[in-house]
């Protein structure tokens, strides 16, 4: 395994493609952990110093080495194919009518606020230290390859106050969508994983920040840190792993923390992140997509696995998201609700901290 590429002012030679879509997960078991001397600072460590906003980078070709689980094999796709069972049956849509979706405005906010408002899959509006940030923004009704959103946007772009920055976890379809993103004033701060910073100068964005796991940058005050996943990257046939995938940890000025998880499998990592960023005051954790878990285990946390992120993080309060949005797997859709609550309440922890919200809805960091 190679180490992050260093800082130069050379610009990136990654590419990436648009055209084709694939969302296929990794599905073989976990294979083993990367050597933590590499890629996790030690606890105690002080954080890195933020880099310098719109820093051109040279990155590696491939973070296939950032990997924790492999590829699907030939086996793996030859069972998927014996088996099916990708999206669930109608038994298991029948209770789309049921999905949350309670949309209400934007709370009113200060310098001194942090609030979270769903929009719907793992797209959330983050109001903090005066910022309004966008967390991976899909509004588009369909995504490439995916059945449409079987729940409304829960906050109407035109609700939206003047976006101070978007974050990104990684590049598959329901996470970077092009249309939604093409909404935004093409000076709007981004802050991107390693190598996906190509994707967004392509498409004339004038402030693009790439990170490594690890690293970080400043924002008026608000600091932005990229953190690892359990997860993978492609956009097309030909780019799989060639940009980085992971989470964002957003700090206040006072210290306070929401952690955006993107979309990750369960492990290590979230032990390492709470060390690493004491004090998580609310994590945006994933808790759909999950079924057949012998296909989609290494790389989506189920309801059970994300409560278990969240004692791992020592993080106050959990918000569930990556449900009730888009069907791409084949669990009930109202399976993972009922589950995150089951999972909260067997491992005894409080219940006004869990913050189960409906499509549309907001809370108030106190």
């Amino acid at each position: 395994m190679t180490q992050q590429s260093e800082s130069t002012t050379t610009t990136t030679t990654t590419t990436d493609a648009d055209d084709l879509a694939s969302t296929s997960p990794p599905a073989s078991p976990l294979s083993s952990s990367l050597p933590s001397a590499v890629f996790a600072p030690a606890v105690g460590t002080p954080l890195a110093e933020p880099r310098p906003l719109g820093e051109r980078r040279v990155w590696p070709r491939s973070f296939a080495d950032r990997l924790t689980a492999p590829l699907p094999g030939l086996s793996g796709f030859a069972r998927f194919a014996r088996e099916g069972a990708l999206r669930p049956g109608p038994e298991g849509l029948a209770d789309i009518p049921r999905l949350p979706y309670e949309p209400g405005p934007l709370p009113r906010v200060d310098a001194r606020t942090i609030a979270v408002s769903w929009a719907g899959h793992a797209s959330w509006v983050v109001r903090i230290g005066g910022l309004t940030v966008l967390t991976d923004p899909v509004w588009s009704r369909k995504i490439l390859g995916t059945p449409a959103r079987i729940t409304p946007v829960g906050v109407a772009w035109s609700a939206l106050p003047r976006i101070d920055a978007v974050v990104i976890s990684h590049n598959h379809y329901d996470h970077l969508d092009a249309p939604t993103l093409r909404r935004l004033p093409r000076d709007t701060p981004v802050f991107v994983p390693a190598g996906l910073g190509s994707w967004f100068r392509r498409r004339r964005f004038s402030h693009v920040t790439e990170l490594d796991w690890w690293e970080a940058a400043e924002l008026n005050g608000i600091r932005f840190d990229f953190v690892p996943a359990h997860h993978w990257s492609r956009r097309s046939l030909h780019d799989t792993c060639r940009t980085l995938w992971g989470g964002w940890v957003l700090t206040a000025s006072d210290g306070r923390r929401v952690y955006f998880a993107g979309d990750t499998g369960y492990g290590h990592w979230f032990s390492r992140i709470g060390a690493r960023y004491p004090g998580i005051d609310l994590a945006l954790l994933p808790i759909g997509a999950y079924n057949p878990r012998w296909w989609l285990s290494d790389v989506h946390c189920d309801p059970e696995d994300a409560v278990r992120a969240t004692q791992d993080l020592g993080a106050r309060r959990m918000a569930p998201m990556h449900w009730a949005t888009f069907v791409l797997s084949a669990e009930p859709v109202l399976e993972p609700l009922t589950r995150v609550r089951r999972a909260w309440e067997k491992a005894g922890l409080e219940r006004e901290n869990l913050w189960d919200l409906p499509v549309g809805a907001s809370r108030v960091l106190d």
